[in-house]
């Protein structure tokens, strides 16, 4: 068997939402398409993926260099031992050939992106889900049937108050949902304490929800925040200081002294290593934030729970960022803490099935082959026309 070609597709996601340092107006994502010479169901088996929310699309370096390094390497070399069927840490080998050490944003997305539609077609070519297929070589065969599920939003939006957060928070735990994360940093502190206050009226446990600053502060704000929301004991504080800037956020821990939650714009394994070894986290206490398929994708990133797991962290501790089918998978095969969820947010790309429904908290882990694009019409649609 052959991958026989690889495609990919930018399109913008179309979101007028803001958080505290950006908006999403011209933001986009590439959607990729592996395609086999497996049949399956009378048709060529084709893996699909996109690369998450937050980050551009990145076609060119998957063009210039990813792509090719692939098509062009002997097809038995990208087999697993049976031969029957793509061995994905093969793929990454032949994408990663040729590449400097560092720089990992310039082409983890892509590869990542790449890596994980070899895994959706893996799995399908097996005729299982993809938890399944990463349960069994992953976390020893077990298989879980639901997981948690938390839902983010209280995003900044022109004439949205403390009256309308409520209301969306209402709507969102009447979905199912039991958790919600919101935004903070896009306010002035004493705004944002309000309307974090409000909402900790109005679902009455502070481990119900969580706050987000999208990595938005300096020092001073980073601080300010960490002594006005420590009192909260919230489900986490995410991303309160630059991705990079471990001192400060060693700062903001002793000085917050509550859970925090990031790690979703770091890409490298080495990176996180950096982070736990010097970001003044606690493995009992925090969370860890990995976006997979932005961080080289499922083979890396079960290398870097191996290393975290080597630290002292549990898999509990670990919370992907990306709310879609593809972190789900994630979650449900390596048995990690939970999942996110942004319904409505990012158009086609945001969810999970049409049909998926959240009870309690608890999300069911879907039976479909594969990935399960296939049942998301909006999202289907745009990757069924590439292939």
């Amino acid at each position: 068997m052959r991958i026989t070609d690889i495609r990919e597709v930018a399109v913008p996601l179309k979101s007028s939402l803001r958080n505290a340092v950006f908006d999403f107006s011209e933001m986009t994502t590439s959607v990729v398409a592996v395609l086999t010479d497996q049949v399956r169901d009378g048709r060529p088996v084709v893996g699909y993926s996109f690369n998450s929310t937050g980050r551009y699309a990145c076609g060119a370096q998957m063009r210039d260099r990813f792509i090719p390094r692939i098509l062009n390497a002997p097809p038995d070399s990208l087999l697993d031992a049976s031969g029957a069927n793509i061995d994905p840490a093969r793929v990454l080998a032949a994408m990663m050939q040729r590449e400097k050490p560092g720089g990992h944003t310039e082409r983890s997305v892509a590869i990542g992106t790449i890596e994980v539609a070899v895994w959706d077609a893996v799995a399908k070519i097996e005729r299982k889900p993809l938890h399944r297929v990463l349960a069994e070589r992953y976390s020893g065969g077990t298989v879980l049937e639901k997981i948690p599920c938390y839902v983010g939003g209280g995003w900044y939006e022109p004439g949205k108050g403390i009256p309308e957060l409520l209301d969306e928070i209402r709507m969102k735990f009447g979905q199912g949902y039991d958790v919600m994360k919101i935004k903070v940093g896009g306010a002035p502190l004493e705004e944002d304490i309000r309307r974090v206050e409000a909402a900790l009226e109005l679902v009455g446990d502070s481990k119900r929800l969580a706050v987000d600053a999208n990595a938005g502060f300096d020092r001073d704000r980073s601080l300010a925040y960490a002594k006005a929301f420590g009192r909260y004991q919230l489900k986490w504080f995410e991303e309160p200081t630059d991705p990079l800037d471990y001192a400060l956020l060693s700062e903001f821990s002793g000085t917050y002294g509550a859970a925090i939650g990031t790690g979703e714009n770091l890409f490298s394994t080495q990176d996180i290593e950096n982070l736990i070894r010097f970001g003044g986290l606690q493995p009992a206490r925090d969370f860890i934030q990995i976006d997979v398929p932005q961080s080289y994708g499922i083979v890396q990133f079960a290398r870097t729970l191996e290393m975290m797991k080597r630290h002292g962290w549990d898999r509990s501790r670990v919370f992907p960022h990306g709310g879609n089918q593809m972190t789900l998978h994630v979650v449900g095969g390596f048995g990690l803490g939970g999942c996110e969820a942004y319904p409505g947010v990012f158009g086609a790309f945001a969810g999970f099935a049409d049909d998926a429904q959240v009870e309690a908290g608890w999300l069911r882990l879907p039976d479909r082959p594969g990935i399960g694009f296939e049942a998301q019409d909006a999202l289907y649609a745009i990757m069924k026309a590439m292939g």
